[in-house]
């Protein structure tokens, strides 16, 4: 096979140019994120390895090489890890897979600082491109294990690369950096000396469970002495230690390196469980949602090690999918080497670990709320959208889940409550927690299902979530206090008091009515099931609510999105019996029952009602030719 040439990906090369141009300050993790790489690769070919008993290759000496030439101004990270096929090369390095690259690129650009800049790189998982901030040209020489033939690598960021063959290439990875000049002032240092990458080394990569090795400085001028070679990191694994004896920052790089996230995690958790089932694990909580966070297929974040030995980098059965944000790493003493994803959702052992990671994750949330309120706030700003796929899910935990949510709120424009407070704060006699979905808080707050709520200092929860659709349908209670949408059934906002005054002019407004209720039931019967009188309107002529156990229009979408047939369902049309336009429909009908414009009129304010309600109009080339020739006539 020839030397190919080919152009990166448009956003590939935009990105490289961001890269040696300097995006942000800290150039060091260049090399954090090729450790990262090579540490993934032992991982997979060890796996391997285990799952395949006709594997050829020998494992017996899995480890990190880091090489300097300071004459030539090279470094080189090789592994003897899985290596990659020529395949492989041209579609990982060539282009950046994620969706939304381009909105990505854009708020790279915008982003003012070095911070922002690295949280958005970290969300990308682009670690091999840092190279180019730090090196002129970059060349990768790698062989997939159980393959003959190597593959190289080259480029120096300008828009192009070089493919070709190489037939004498170890197994493994390595990536040589042809180093730019020497530059403090920039934070471009020498990274030829040995002590600045066992700084970097120490700082980002002490945890790596592979040995890291590399040439002791010479303190000779012959460069052909021998060098003795050392390992530079400690192999420690972190959750096998004591509190006592890892710093804050050790914990921060260990997540940087599971998760492929550049900042730091919002919470850390540390559990170690002993007797007859020995495990230890140690998750976090990041700081931000990834981009992919609710793409079909993105990956949950914990691995799953047996004593210490890598086995499987997605454990799904650990962590359910609400919780597919948590990341970290769960170490079981008792499990078999050769375990598969299949049997591990049906070990009794590993479902046991799962419940007690979640109640763990939960109670952690729970005392976050409670001890240190901003950093719940992150949370739920970031999460709390997954977090409540829980309720539709894990029964189990269900109150668990309730009692760590947050939800918008007419009490507070800006800060969310929690359903607790919310019972706190009910009126005297009131019975139900009320709430609304919509797809804004503007959107609801400006609904005429609100306006009885509003006039009598009624607090309502506004949700305006799509999972909250669904999960407000199978969750009845709170804390003993029915949860009821003021958008369906019967709102009852009175007292036994405020009953008894106002049922005697009910009586009468019911009797006063029935002819026009009657009549526009009838009329309007291919729309709506029923049209009755209203108790939660004060300033609009007529609303559209739901039955009470009727799906939601919102709902009801989302059911035909996914491709399920929903039938149509009638609503009811509620009228203000206080409106001047109701009590003019009423007086027309009883002089004049058959006038055309009468049915019209039935049929704006229907079609008027539901424009409120966020709906859609049948036909609304009628509705708008009715709505004309009305406001015609008022001229």
């Amino acid at each position: 096979m020839p030397t190919e040439t080919f152009e990166f990906q448009v956003e590939a090369r935009q990105l490289l140019q961001m890269m040696i141009h300097s995006i942000y300050s800290n150039k060091d993790v260049f090399l954090r994120e090729l450790i990262s790489n090579a540490s993934d690769a032992l991982d997979k070919l060890r796996l391997e390895v285990l799952r395949d008993e006709e594997a050829q290759e020998d494992v017996s000496d899995l480890h990190i090489e880091i090489e300097v030439d300071k004459k030539q101004r090279t470094l080189t990270v090789r592994d003897n890890g899985i290596g990659m096929s020529h395949d492989d090369v041209v579609q990982l390095i060539g282009t950046i897979a994620n969706s939304g690259t381009a909105k990505f690129l854009q708020e790279l650009k915008e982003a003012k600082d070095a911070a922002a800049s690295e949280e958005l790189i970290g969300q990308f998982g682009v670690g091999f491109y840092s190279s180019f901030m730090v090196a002129d040209e970059v060349t990768l020489v790698t062989r997939r294990a159980g393959e003959s033939r190597g593959t190289r690598w080259e480029s120096s960021g300008e828009g192009t690369y070089t493919v070709e063959p190489v037939e004498d290439a170890p197994r493994g990875t390595a990536v040589t950096l042809r180093l730019k000049p020497e530059d403090t002032e920039d934070q471009l240092f020498d990274y030829t000396s040995a002590w600045k990458i066992k700084e970097i080394v120490k700082r980002y990569s002490d945890f790596i469970t592979w040995p890291i090795r590399m040439a002791a400085e010479s303190t000779s001028e012959d460069d052909g002495e021998a060098r003795e070679i050392e390992t530079v990191n400690s192999m420690k694994a972190l959750w096998a230690r004591s509190r006592s004896e890892v710093t804050d920052e050790e914990y921060n790089e260990l997540y940087k390196h599971v998760s492929h996230d550049w900042t730091d995690p919002l919470e850390t958790i540390r559990m170690q469980a002993e007797g007859t089932f020995e495990y230890q694990a140690l998750l976090f909580i990041p700081s931000h949602a990834p981009q992919d966070l609710f793409a079909q297929g993105h990956k949950r974040g914990v691995q799953l090690y047996v004593k210490r030995v890598f086995i499987m980098d997605d454990c799904e059965a650990l962590m359910p999918e609400y919780l597919r944000f948590v990341k970290g790493v769960v170490d079981a003493q008792d499990l078999s080497l050769n375990v598969s994803r299949e049997i591990l959702q049906q070990d009794r052992q590993i479902q046991l670990m799962h419940r007690r990671l979640v109640k763990k994750v939960l109670s952690t949330l729970k005392d976050m709320m409670s001890e240190n309120p901003d950093r719940y706030a992150t949370f739920w700003r970031e999460f709390g959208r997954v977090l409540k796929e829980g309720l539709l899910s894990d029964f189990e935990n269900r109150d668990a889940i309730l009692g760590v949510s947050s939800f918008a709120s007419t009490q507070d424009a800006e800060k969310p409550t929690t359903l607790r407070d919310y019972v706190e704060r009910m009126k005297e006699g009131q019975q139900h927690i009320f709430y609304m979905t919509g797809e804004s808080r503007s959107a609801i707050e400006s609904s005429p299902h609100m306006e009885a709520l509003k006039a009598k200092g009624f607090e309502v929860l506004l949700l305006t979530d799509p999972v909250d659709e669904v999960w407000v349908e199978s969750v009845p209670e709170f804390d003993g206090k029915p949860l009821q949408s003021i958008a369906k059934g019967e709102v009852d906002l009175d007292t036994e008091e405020e009953k008894k005054e106002v049922e005697a002019e009910r009586e009468k407004q019911q009797q006063d009515f029935a002819g026009l209720l009657s009549w526009m039931t009838t009329r309007l019967s291919e729309d709506v099931k029923e049209v009755r009188l209203s108790s939660r309107l004060t300033v609009s002529p007529a609303c559209i609510v739901g039955d009470t156990h009727d799906a939601t229009p919102a709902l009801a979408n989302m059911y035909r999105a996914m491709g399920q047939e929903v039938p149509h369902i009638k609503r009811i049309l509620e009228l203000n019996p206080t409106h001047p336009l109701v009590t003019g429909l009423k007086k027309a009908h009883a002089e004049q029952e058959a006038d055309t414009g009468l049915a019209e009129a039935a049929e704006l304010l229907y079609g008027m009602a539901l424009l409120a309600d966020g709906g859609e109009l049948s036909d609304p080339a009628r509705f708008i030719r009715l709505m004309a020739d009305r406001l015609e006539r008022t001229l």
